[in-house]
C-alpha cells in the first residue's frame, strides 16, 4: 500500500471514530459510550460539544451549576436530573467551579 493511500486510510478511520463517539470536547474529562456522555467543565464558559449539541459551563452559585445547552439556560444541582433541549443532564458532581455530569439524548 502506497504511503499516501495508508494516511488517507488512516485519515478516515479516524474521522469515522470520531462520528462515532458522539462526543468532542474543548475542555477536560470527556468520555462517551453508547448514547451518552460524560464530562467535567472547569471554570466559566468551558464547553463540551456532546451529542452535536454545545454545552456551556456558567458556574456555580448556591451549589447549583448553571449550565447553557443549545441556547437554553439550565441549573442543576448534585444528584438533580434536568432536561436541557434535547439532552438529559444527571449532575453528579459539582464543586465551587466545577460540574461533573452525564449527558443522554432526551
Amino acid at each position: 500500500m502506497s504511503t499516501t493511500r495508508a494516511a488517507r486510510l488512516a485519515g478516515g478511520l479516524l474521522a469515522g471514530g470520531l462520528l462515532l463517539t458522539g462526543c468532542s470536547f474543548t475542555s477536560e474529562n470527556v468520555s462517551c459510550s453508547g448514547g451518552s456522555c460524560s464530562v467535567t467543565l472547569t471554570g466559566d464558559g468551558a464547553q463540551a460539544e456532546i451529542l452535536n449539541t454545545t454545552l456551556t459551563f456558567g458556574g456555580v452559585q448556591d451549589g447549583r451549576a448553571t449550565l447553557s445547552v443549545g441556547g437554553a439556560s439550565v441549573s442543576c444541582g448534585e444528584g438533580e436530573s434536568v432536561s436541557a433541549g434535547p439532552l438529559q443532564l444527571a449532575c453528579s458532581g459539582i464543586t465551587e467551579d466545577s460540574v461533573e455530569l452525564t449527558a443522554s439524548v432526551n
